[in-house]
């Protein structure tokens, strides 16, 4: 089984990026990407309907951390604290040596490579300091460029499950992909 220990927090650092913890002063910019729509389309998560409803998720984000049961980071550009995306482990299974991938990017810094480079740091991180077996990305069939992003880390689509997830009264398919350690 894995002992996972995230204090002190684990900060990684790319060519262009900063990830850190995520932290109560990210409230703006966490309401901004977790309320909207079209970030949100292919996330099956409820939006938060005000600002108290995203300190709650990022008190549950932090919490986690705490007791070493997820990690996720803030996405910054360096010399910008401002978080402009997430990316983290939302599942851990320690018995499984095996975390699920998630992650979101704001809008207006889509296409320029960000979530591939925050990806690869973290996908690193978990297999080299977490010790995982096998890394999962679960995404919506419609969502693309996901798909792009997972296949271009070498992720092997393993799954397609339907209606498997029910999520405000509609059922969703789901899409499983895997990335085995090395």
């Amino acid at each position: 089984m894995l002992e996972l220990n995230f204090s002190p927090f684990p900060i990684l650092q790319t060519e262009r990026l900063i990830l850190r913890q995520v932290q109560l002063e990210d409230i703006d910019e966490v309401f901004h990407m977790r309320s909207n729509p079209s970030i949100m389309r292919y996330i099956p998560r409820p939006r938060p309907k005000s600002k108290t409803d995203a300190i709650k998720t990022i008190r549950m984000i932090n919490r986690s951390v705490a007791k070493n049961e997820s990690i996720n980071w803030a996405i910054t550009i360096k010399g910008n604290p401002e978080l402009i995306g997430i990316i983290g482990f939302v599942r851990i299974s320690k018995e499984g040596h095996r975390g699920e991938v998630g992650y979101m990017l704001d809008e207006a810094h889509h296409q320029k490579g960000i979530m591939h480079e925050a990806l690869v740091a973290v996908l690193k991180y978990g297999f080299n300091e977490m010790g995982f077996h096998t890394i999962e990305g679960v995404i919506d069939p419609g969502n693309t460029a996901s798909e792009k992003l997972l296949l271009k880390n070498g992720f092997i689509k393993e799954a397609y499950f339907r209606e498997n997830l029910l999520f405000e009264d509609k059922w969703m398919d789901s899409v499983h992909y895997t990335l085995f350690s090395k």
